[in-house]
């Protein structure tokens, strides 16, 4: 029988610590601080995510049922609710910010090399942005609606893994479009958008970058045919066109030719037309392409579906950004754990494995190979429950 480390800390092995500590001592994280330190507050707040606990009631509950476990979780210090709520609100966010992108870019080397649902060798992201609501009254600088607060998370995901590429948490009244001047332009790689950030304007430099976009047209879309590709239409691919830009300000934001393809999706039974700067894939694999858009969906939902409790206390900023970027980080450090382990199953099944198994003395590689179930997410309202 095995009897070496607690799941969660084999877990916890593929945090690099060292990494960590640089982030807290960027922002003097643990300055004059004797007890509870940032390590000790990011280890909790992990073990909230991967058990899915509904308060600080709640983890302080768990953890002091299992106090003869938390040395070997890593945890020094004795857990309080108030401690928790303290350190909520007044540890730097940065610092776990720098930490999920650090983790990022660790997760990003390691699934460079997987293939893509499509056979494409360029790394294509998807873009989308999703708002997350909070009662105004209660998170006064959130500002969003008259009656209504809310911040938004916009993310940048590189479909090689799931991994988010890009983050920028902001209020819910910045519009979709405007993060289009804060992404990096990577030059060769496919862009993935919905309608809601067609701005030619901001359009341009992607392809003067020498990056792909694919997006879908408005419905008001002002243009002039130069050319009509051949198409197949029993794949669905309806046309494929060379097209010019006529509208006054958009041929002057955007005045070179874009391609414009127009698809019918047999299943949904919807007709959908895209633009894209890209002349030399086929026409279906632009519509595949658009696609693979609802993968940053389930990261959307996952997100949400582990942010959830029942009460508040920490309402400040500082607590909302630090808890989303918590639960970034453990997202990919359990993305890095699925890789470096050579595990199969789901992202989601393993997070599923995990909050059960939490506190067992087995194995990791066995308690995540010998599960031998696949659940899909269920569908969740669209409110924000914070750990305070």
């Amino acid at each position: 029988m095995y009897t070496g480390k607690l799941v969660f800390s084999q877990v916890m092995e593929h945090l690099p610590l060292h990494m960590f500590h640089r982030c807290v001592d960027r922002y003097n994280g643990d300055f004059k601080v004797k007890e509870f330190t940032c390590l000790d507050h990011y280890l909790c707040m992990a073990f909230a995510q991967l058990t899915y606990r509904e308060s600080l009631r709640d983890i302080e509950a768990c953890l002091r049922a299992q106090k003869n476990k938390l040395y070997h979780m890593g945890i020094r210090s004795a857990v309080s609710r108030n401690t928790l709520a303290n350190a909520n609100k007044v540890r730097d966010w940065r610092i776990y910010a720098d930490l999920a992108q650090s983790l990022i870019q660790v997760a990003r080397k390691l699934y460079l090399g997987d293939d893509f649902a499509l056979e494409l060798d360029s790394t294509v992201y998807a873009l989308d942005a999703t708002t997350i609501d909070l009662c105004l009254s209660m998170f006064p600088w959130a500002n969003f609606r008259q009656t209504k607060g809310a911040v938004k998370l916009h993310t940048l995901l590189d479909l090689r893994g799931n991994i988010p590429a890009f983050i920028y948490i902001s209020d819910g009244k910045l519009h979709e479009v405007k993060t289009l001047d804060l992404l990096p332009i990577e030059p060769g790689a496919f862009y993935v958008m919905d309608r809601g950030y067609l701005d030619f304007e901001r359009l341009y430099p992607f392809a003067h970058g020498g990056a792909f976009f694919v997006i879908r047209a408005k419905s008001n879309l002002k243009c002039s045919r130069i050319y009509s590709h051949p198409v197949d239409r029993t794949t669905g691919i309806i046309c494929d066109q060379s097209v010019q830009l006529t509208g006054v300000r958009q041929a002057k934001c955007y005045p070179e030719k874009l391609r414009r393809v127009k698809y019918h999706d047999a299943a949904t039974e919807k007709t959908l037309v895209f633009l894209t700067n890209n002349f030399a894939l086929p026409a279906l694999t632009i519509a595949e392409l658009y696609r693979c858009r609802w993968q940053v969906e389930l990261f959307f939902k996952w997100i949400k579906q582990n942010l959830r409790i029942k009460t508040f206390y920490g309402t400040s900023e500082n607590a909302v950004k630090a808890q989303i970027w918590i639960a970034v980080s453990v997202y990919v450090l359990v993305a890095i754990m699925k890789k470096r382990l050579k595990i199969e199953a789901s992202l989601y099944t393993i997070l599923q494995v995990l909050s059960v198994t939490i506190f067992e003395r087995m194995q990791l590689i066995q308690v995540l190979t010998e599960s031998g179930y696949e659940n899909e997410p269920s569908n969740n309202d669209n409110q924000l429950f914070l750990f305070t």
